[in-house]
């Protein structure tokens, strides 16, 4: 069967980033800027922070929007970094900011490695220089990578992670992050949707893939996410059918981080394939801002 992804939609985005992990735009200025691209419903998902939900949340009431509360946790499984965004999560949940705060604490210290490598080939004051762009204080590779942007060491962000700061490159630390089963059970506890991001991302093969897939439903995943700013068209499809073998709800997000380094522009993203059961199908409220 040939599945065909429709024309643009320009009203939902589930999958975004502010200054309070690695976007270009405060909290104010991403929903401003979703606004602008004709998105209705959003979400903001900082990476392992949900510091910016308040102000996000305050601004999309103001411009008629609608937010979703959501965060993009840091997962290790079999030695693979893997991301899932948890949905309509509860921001005062106590297990919820004690797991993410854990994570951040794992945050710096990777960082202060990093900066040691970096050193050790010639470049200095990356940590200093990486806290400049960490304006919340989370750092992560992105800020390292504006750092060597900056001082010359390559022209643009995406150069970086060609070069820098990836596996088998200068600047690269394994790093432990959470387990899937505690990155789920935070998601849950918190009361929201698990869904797993961008999955064509990762390498995994497709025993190890298949293997993930049967892991995160057995844990209570829902969903994955079939359109992506990083995802093609094929990818797209392929998850597409993969979320309807699973019985996974599907997903849609630009995992938009600002202008100049992000795959996708806000409200280019193509509808999901009418194969799919969008996550959002028994949202009511988000529903309402939709038709």
């Amino acid at each position: 069967m040939v599945v065909h992804i429709e024309a643009p939609i320009l009203m939902i985005d589930l999958h975004s980033h502010s200054t309070i992990s690695d976007g270009l735009l405060t909290p104010t200025a991403l929903v401003q800027h979703a606004h602008s691209k004709g998105i209705k419903v959003l979400s903001l998902t900082d990476h392992d922070d949900i510091e910016g939900l308040k102000e996000a949340t305050s601004e999309a009431k103001l411009l008629g929007m609608y937010l979703i509360h959501g965060v993009e946790i840091s997962v290790t499984w079999k030695r693979c970094t893997v991301h899932i965004i948890g949905l309509n999560v509860d921001s005062e949940n106590k297990t919820l900011l004690q797991g993410l705060s854990s994570i951040r604490e794992g945050r710096f210290e990777r960082a202060k490695l990093m900066a040691e490598a970096l050193s050790q080939i010639g470049i200095k004051g990356s940590l200093e220089g990486a806290l400049k762009y960490a304006k919340s204080g989370i750092i992560g590779r992105t800020h390292f990578a504006r750092f060597l942007v900056e001082t010359g060491y390559a022209k643009d962000v995406r150069t970086v992670f060609k070069n820098y700061l990836v596996k088998g490159k200068p600047g690269f630390i394994e790093h432990t992050w959470a387990s899937l089963d505690k990155a789920l059970s935070w998601i849950h506890e918190s009361g929201g949707v698990a869904v797993i991001a961008h999955p064509a991302r990762y390498d995994l093969g497709k025993n190890n893939l298949l293997a993930l897939l049967n892991e995160f439903k057995d844990l209570g995943g829902q969903g994955i996410e079939v359109i992506s700013g990083s995802h093609t068209a094929e990818q797209s499809l392929k998850y597409a059918r993969i979320s309807k073998d699973f019985q996974l709800l599907a997903s849609t997000g630009s995992d938009y981080h600002g202008p100049g380094i992000s795959y996708r522009e806000m409200g280019a993203l193509p509808r999901l394939p009418e194969i799919c059961d969008p996550i959002w199908e028994n949202w009511n409220e988000v529903n309402g801002f939709l038709n």
